[in-house]
């Protein structure tokens, strides 16, 4: 019997190496070729719909000197919004007692609700990461990422939870070694209480969080990307709504985002520009009183325009990187003057304690206990990052094309959550560290202002001022990042995701989100700002539980799709309407192959570029 043919396992691996270096090379060529981002537009390459190709974003708009709005959304939105901003300061003294008021109503009644929707998002980001529906492309299989990693992190990161990390990263785990949550049932001020208080705090800033934000993403991006539909949330909702969307139904859904972005959006700035002016007092002696802050936040608003005029490489895209740049000088910082030691053992072991109490720290809902610990904690935060989901995930949508779903879920879930718990541990380990020795009394400073807790804890440390300067910088570069991005996002939804719209209402939207921040705290101050968050949340949960549905179906009709693909009858007799569409569109012929071994090879060609790419993009 003739001996089997030996391969050439020189010759096949010389090949590999060859095609890997090919397709770093695409790679790198997308990327360093695309064109330069003005904003958030998205030119579909397709149009997947036979019945709204004829659509165009922004259709409907109404131009008029520097502006080009859609009508319905732009004016009923910042109708809304100037109203708000106008009834706060005509009754001022009275706002503070009905937001007060609103707050209390919605923790007592709709929390358990808050509680139940962030679990079913978690666990639907998860079940679309590692499910068959992984595979799928943002933009098609053969689309390539026209961002690198690194600056694609950075972005994330900018975007996602900037100023909230700066502010809360010293007061949180302090508030909860004080009081800790009533379900651990520990002592305040206890070793078991200090661990706690980091687990809980990993909680409010880990997988809920960054999972509600890929959610949003990865629907936005897959029906720009992948269906050719304007990049605009109401797009989402095709697979239900049909046409429609470009109907009542698809404005009201438009201007509720809006209303939540701007809401999600002051409560960051607001509570941003506390902390600069805290920073600015502990540097200079400045007042922190809110007209100083009304102030700051005009100044800032200032920059922030000039960002966007800059657009979304020479504006968001260099402050993020500079903010991750900064952010890191600062960390590491800490970690050559702080406990060092410390900050690694209790990285690991509140993580450790996080992921064995989540199961139950995720559900628990205050059934049988009579607290209102939760109410302002993780509803607040619940309700934050459900109303900011719009901008972030519209954000992280428009870099994000090229990305398999399990790459998309994995990057945009799992780096960020590390990273915000090793800041965590870092700063707030730091200051656990500091008050359970008794070195400083973090706690008294955050009593007191909790605006000020983190420039009191670098009084403990040398280089005090340089720290305090470097962390004033970064809360303002975090401040200009997310006003900016608020900014491009909402002018996207206002113009009906107009390719190009005109600089001026981006600037619009700027100061208007500036406007708010500044509003909510001369009404109210911190609870002012948790109220707008929480309030505008609340209906937008429901939206995002919708928009789960809507995406699934979407998915599996994309599975469906590529599945087709490899038999050329049931492709016809399931896509044949849209296959006319683009026969009559491009004048090709659309009939398959009568070679069977054709369309089989044409087949494993589009086959091999799902999983071959993911292999070779793979999971950070």
């Amino acid at each position: 019997m003739a001996k089997p043919r030996k391969r050439d396992l020189t010759e096949a691996e010389r090949a590999r190496e060859e095609d890997e270096r090919r397709r770093r090379r695409a790679r790198r060529a997308a990327i360093y070729n695309r064109a330069r981002f003005r904003g958030l537009q998205v030119d579909p390459e397709i149009n997947f719909y036979p019945e709204v190709a004829h659509r165009e974003p922004g259709d409907t708009n109404v131009a008029r000197g520097p502006f080009d709005l859609h009508p319905w959304v732009t004016f009923i939105s910042a109708g809304l919004l100037i109203a708000f901003v106008g009834l706060t300061l005509v009754f001022s003294e009275h706002a503070e007692v009905v937001f007060e008021a609103t707050l209390d109503g919605i923790n007592d009644t709709f929390g358990w609700f808050y509680i139940l929707s962030a679990n079913i998002f978690v666990l639907a980001v998860a079940f679309f990461a590692f499910s068959r529906y992984g595979k799928i492309r943002i933009g098609g299989p053969n689309a390539k990422p026209e961002f690198s990693r690194p600056a694609w992190y950075a972005m994330l990161i900018s975007a996602g939870m900037g100023i909230g990390l700066m502010f809360w990263s010293v007061a949180e785990p302090i508030f909860h070694l004080d009081a800790p949550a009533p379900m651990f049932g520990v002592e305040p001020g206890s070793a078991q209480a200090g661990s706690a208080a980091l687990a809980t705090t990993f909680y409010h800033w880990g997988l809920h969080p960054w999972s509600i934000y890929a959610l949003v993403a990865l629907a936005l991006s897959f029906f720009a990307f992948n269906r050719g539909l304007p990049l605009t949330f109401r797009s989402v909702f095709y697979p239900l709504l049909g046409p429609r969307i470009y109907g009542g139904w698809g404005n009201a859904i438009d201007i509720l985002t809006v209303l939540a972005t701007v809401a999600g959006l002051a409560t960051s700035l607001g509570l941003g520009v506390g902390q600069a002016a805290a920073g600015l007092n502990a540097l200079f002696g400045w007042p922190q009183d809110t007209g100083f802050q009304v102030l700051l936040i005009a100044v800032i608003t200032g920059v922030a325009v000039i960002s966007v005029l800059a657009g979304l490489d020479g504006g968001v895209k260099r402050l993020s990187q500079l903010n991750i740049v900064l952010a890191g000088v600062f960390m590491v910082f800490l970690l050559a003057v702080g406990p060092a030691v410390f900050i690694f053992q209790a990285f690991v072991q509140s993580l450790g304690f996080y992921v064995s109490s989540l199961p139950q720290l995720a559900f628990w809902s205050e059934a049988f206990v009579d607290t209102d610990w939760q109410g302002g904690w993780t509803v607040f935060y619940w309700g934050w990052w459900i109303s900011w989901s719009p901008f972030v995930g519209m954000f992280i949508a428009r870099v994000s094309k090229g990305r398999t779903v399990r790459e998309f879920v994995l990057g945009v879930v799992g780096f960020p959550s590390i990273l915000s718990f090793f800041w965590m541990s870092v700063f707030g380990g730091t200051a656990l560290n500091l008050q359970r020795s008794g070195v400083r009394d973090v706690s008294a400073a955050v009593s007191e202002n909790v605006a000020t807790a983190l420039f009191d804890m670098l009084r403990a440390f040398p280089f005090t001022t340089v720290a305090s300067v470097v962390a004033v910088l970064l809360i303002v570069s975090f401040f200009v990042t997310s006003s900016d991005s608020g900014s491009l996002v909402v002018d996207h939804l206002t113009s009906g995701g107009k390719i190009d719209s005109p600089v001026t209402q981006r600037a619009f939207w700027a100061v208007i989100e500036g406007a708010l921040a500044a509003v909510l705290l001369i009404g109210g101050g911190l609870t002012a700002l948790q109220t707008a968050a929480v309030a505008t949340g609340l209906p937008f949960a429901v939206v995002l539980l919708v928009l789960t549905w809507s995406l699934r179906r979407a998915f599996h009709e994309e599975l469906d799709l590529l599945e087709a693909h490899y038999d050329a009858q049931i492709f016809r007799s399931r896509h044949g309407a849209l296959l006319d569409h683009l026969k009559r569109e491009e004048g090709e012929s659309t009939a398959p192959p009568a070679d069977d071994s054709a369309w089989t090879e044409d087949a494993g060609t589009e086959r091999a570029a799902g999983p071959a790419d993911e292999d070779e993009e793979g999971a950070p």
